[in-house]
Order: structure tokens, then sequence, then C-alpha cells
């Protein structure tokens, strides 16, 4: 048990001052915070980088489809999130060429969420896109 009479007045405005200080500093990074970390505090969360959305996006579509994504050909930002055209494996045939692929468009809201998804063409792995134009 602690004598908390035998405190000295200048030890307790010690004790004070640092309180003070460390509030100050918090203060003080508060204040440096760029503007992409209001936006996060306001959200409750950080939106999420690029790497982030395509590792999301490529899990959330497996668990849906029960498929295996294989590569994203493509990729960009939009108004209302992200939009991805993801590549997966439909059916495995033997030799590998002869395998079903397939491409999904893929539509994300602004945090990684999947909100939609559809499947766009679908085709033999070992033939090429035809060329337009001819």
């Amino acid at each position: 048990m602690t004598n908390a009479k035998n405190t000295s007045p200048s030890q307790s405005s010690r004790e004070t001052r640092k309180t003070h200080d460390s509030e100050d500093s918090q203060e003080s990074q508060d204040s440096q915070e760029s503007p992409g970390d209001t936006e996060r505090h306001a959200t409750g969360g950080r939106r999420p980088n690029p790497m982030e959305v395509l590792r999301q996006a490529r899990a959330q579509l497996a668990e849906l489809t029960g498929l295996t994504p294989e590569s994203v050909s493509s990729f960009e930002q939009t108004e209302d999130g992200w939009s991805l055209e993801v590549e997966v494996l439909e059916l495995t045939r033997v030799p590998d060429t002869m395998s079903l692929m397939a491409g999904y468009q893929v539509e994300l809201d602004p945090e990684g969420q999947l909100t939609g998804y559809r499947r766009v063409r679908r085709y033999e792995r070992g033939r090429a896109d035809p060329r337009s134009g001819r």
C-alpha cells in the first residue's frame, strides 16, 4: 500500500506535465496526417491498394464459383469501384492445351468487395483470340 499524502507537490506537477506533453504529441501527430488518412478515419477503414483488390477479387470469385482463377487480364478503377477480367480454368482436359478456360468480368466496390460477376467468354486454352479486321 502506498501513501499518497507523502507525494511531493513537485512530483505530482511533473506527472501532470508528462500527461499534457503526451497529449500534445498525439495532437501533433494527428495534425500531420495526410488527406488520405482523413478519408480512412471517416469511412472506418482504409481504401485497399490495387494488389489487395486483385487478391480479394480472385479469392471472392473462387469462393463463389468454385473455379480457380489463373490470371487477371484487365484491371481498372472505375467511378463505382474496380472492374477486372479474370481468367479461370473451367474444365481440365488432356492434353492441357485442350482445357476450357473462361474470362469473367468482375465488379468490386471501392473497398474491394465483389458486387457482381459474369462470364464474358469461353475458349480452349490452346486457342488464340481471332484477329479483328480479317
